[in-house]
């Protein structure tokens, strides 16, 4: 085979064949094939798409360019979760206790956060002593003593993928949709687990901006799964404006404590219970949607799931001082932003305020930026709400960078007006 061939076979709107997709990953993947060479191909894709089959033989192939994880010295039916990436998205860290207490077993690996989307790992390391590496040994014992793990991805997991994908950055063919959906399902696949639900965000927030495109990302996603030999399913949600209240990593880890206590936010309860449900019918724990939905509800209040989380962070060294004494996670030094103006919340940019948060040290725009887990920002108000002239619109947690560019960040990024407007969680699912 040449690249060369590939390209135009590929120009004319001809699919390739799996051995065809194999050759592209193996030998860009060590070198043969050059960056300029990909480039090219990578652009005839923009315009020539790729079909299922294809996208499928891409995620393999990623996938089998690195580690792939044999889960099957866990006991049970081992579930998974991954969101495509938010704002003030911490599902992960109430989902997988609150899943733990119901009986499915959490082996998660999760990934750091990279400009305006937070990472778990991230997150998790604001609880000082919490070990986000730990040998795989140790990984599979913990999820079959206690039911969870969440750990970074460690060892090289899907090598090809992350070469792709630093070349599709510079090249401007980042927003493939078969290409995102391959990079997603090559690593969600390499992590073993049998039933994976995915968060398909859409909104000014999210990498989809619009419906129709998540819509397209889900059903490809899913499709990939279903013939890779895995139980996929795909919940379309909101990110026009942030989930929650709370951006930063200390305070998401605070505020999904604060959920674990019965009091978290009626939006980051409903995403978090909608995935919880449809993974526990997936695990074959429940068969009824809706009462497996209700279980959890009642989980977030009766302790079970924040004993769970207890039982992570003991089991994984961190501090659990934090957990009882959540505050100890934010800085104590704050700024309000207050409204100017009187009337409802029509729009809040989820971007910006992503951005702001990101300003302020909470997140990073390389990978070598150390960022500063105390600080972020509360949202106190949301898409609906009435605001009267001095409300407290945002409260910072700031250090000492980014406090004005923060400030003028929100300020444009949360629009009143004079009409209350409706906003709709939960967008679809894909099966």
């Amino acid at each position: 085979m040449h690249i060369v061939d590939l390209i135009l076979k590929k120009r004319a709107g001809n699919a390739l064949t799996k051995e065809e997709i194999q050759y592209l990953v193996k030998n860009y993947t060590n070198g043969t094939i050059k960056d300029y060479q990909m480039s090219s191909f990578l652009m005839t894709l923009f315009f020539q798409g790729m079909n299922d089959e294809e996208a499928t033989n891409l995620a393999l192939s990623m996938r089998d360019s690195g580690d792939v994880f044999d889960l099957s010295k866990i006991n049970g039916i081992k579930v998974d979760k991954h969101s495509t990436g938010g704002v003030g998205d911490k599902v992960t860290l109430i989902l997988a206790p609150l899943l733990a207490a119901h009986g499915a077993k959490v082996a998660k690996m999760s990934g750091r956060g990279l400009g305006h989307t937070g990472g778990t790992i991230d997150k998790l390391e604001s609880i000082p002593g919490f070990k986000t590496e730990l040998s795989f040994e140790d990984f599979e014992r913990q999820v079959n003593e206690i039911g969870l793990s969440v750990i970074g991805q460690s060892g090289d997991v899907a090598p090809a993928d992350k070469k792709l994908y630093a070349l599709r950055d510079v090249t401007g063919t980042v927003d493939i949709i078969p290409l995102i959906a391959s990079s997603i399902m090559s690593k969600k696949l390499a992590s073993g687990s049998d039933a994976i639900c995915l968060d398909v965000k859409v909104g000014s927030g999210a990498f989809m901006k619009t419906l129709d495109e998540a819509k397209k990302l889900a059903k490809l996603m899913v499709n990939i799964g279903k013939l890779a030999g895995k139980k996929v399913t795909a919940i379309l949600t909101s990110m026009d404006e942030p989930l929650g209240h709370k951006i930063g990593n200390g305070l998401e880890v605070f505020e999904s404590i604060e959920t674990m206590n019965g009091k978290g936010p009626r939006d980051v309860v409903e995403v978090t219970t909608t995935i919880g449900a449809q993974l526990l019918l997936d695990a074959k724990i429940e068969t009824d949607f809706e009462v497996a939905k209700r279980k959890l509800a009642k989980s977030l209040h009766d302790g079970k799931a924040l004993n769970k989380f207890r039982e992570m962070v003991i089991a994984q060294g961190g501090d659990v001082s934090y957990v009882d004494n959540p505050s100890k996670l934010i800085t104590d030094k704050t700024v309000e932003v207050k409204s100017t103006k009187e009337g409802y919340i029509t729009k809040i940019d989820a971007l910006g305020i992503g951005v702001a948060a990101s300003r302020l040290g909470a997140g990073r725009e390389t990978k070598e930026d150390v960022i500063d887990l105390k600080v972020g920002l509360d949202l106190h108000k949301k898409i609906g709400d009435k605001v009267k002239v001095g409300d407290v619109l945002v409260t910072l947690y700031v250090s000492e960078k980014g406090v004005e560019e923060a400030t003028e960040l929100i300020k444009k990024s949360i629009t009143i007006g004079s009409k209350k407007q409706d906003f709709k969680l939960i967008l679809g699912t894909v099966k």
